[in-house]
């Protein structure tokens, strides 16, 4: 199953017929057991998304396993997104304490208090774009892991480790 073969339930939640407990419980999306969160992020909010659609629609969805995984903050400095993102991280990072700002409240309160993201990102294993590829990608969360960054070169509070949604075979 490719993001494509999801056009007929995005295109409901799109239209706001659908609500993320419906959308969840669709028998095309209840046989990948994904946790919700990584539902949530990936398929209901970017699951029509052109630039998903062209940097993930050639991953059949049923092989990726979901775990939530610790990563270490220096794992973050070069990690990259998606090729139709290529750059967004970084621009994120050129102002850390503004794509903060914008944010709930309570998501700058998580910064200052722990030093990480408040919802864990998305990452995926290389190797699915690329088979001769290693290492990870930022799928979804590019203003958090931005603003890590960000904050890295900033000096300011950020946690040595980081909780992270990894997608694996």
């Amino acid at each position: 199953m490719k993001l494509t073969d999801l056009g007929p339930l995005t295109a409901r939640r799109r239209d706001g017929a659908l609500s993320f407990d419906r959308f969840r419980a669709d028998p095309a999306l209840t046989v990948l057991r994904w946790p919700d969160d990584v539902l949530e992020q990936f398929l209901f909010d970017h699951g029509d998304n052109t630039a998903f659609i062209n940097d993930y629609g050639t991953i059949d969805l049923r092989d990726i396993t979901w775990r939530l995984d610790t990563i270490p903050a220096a794992d973050f400095h070069s990690m990259p997104t998606g090729a139709s993102d290529a750059g967004c991280i970084e621009s994120y990072a050129a102002n850390p304490v503004h794509w903060v700002a914008v944010r709930p409240s309570q998501v700058a309160r998580h910064w200052d208090e722990h030093g990480t993201w408040l919802r864990p990102p998305l990452l995926i294993e290389r190797c699915f774009l690329d088979p001769s590829a290693g290492g990870l990608q930022v799928l979804e969360g590019r203003t958090r892991v931005g603003v890590l960054r960000g904050r890295l070169r900033e000096h300011l509070h950020v946690a040595p480790h980081h909780q992270t949604w990894v997608g694996r075979r």
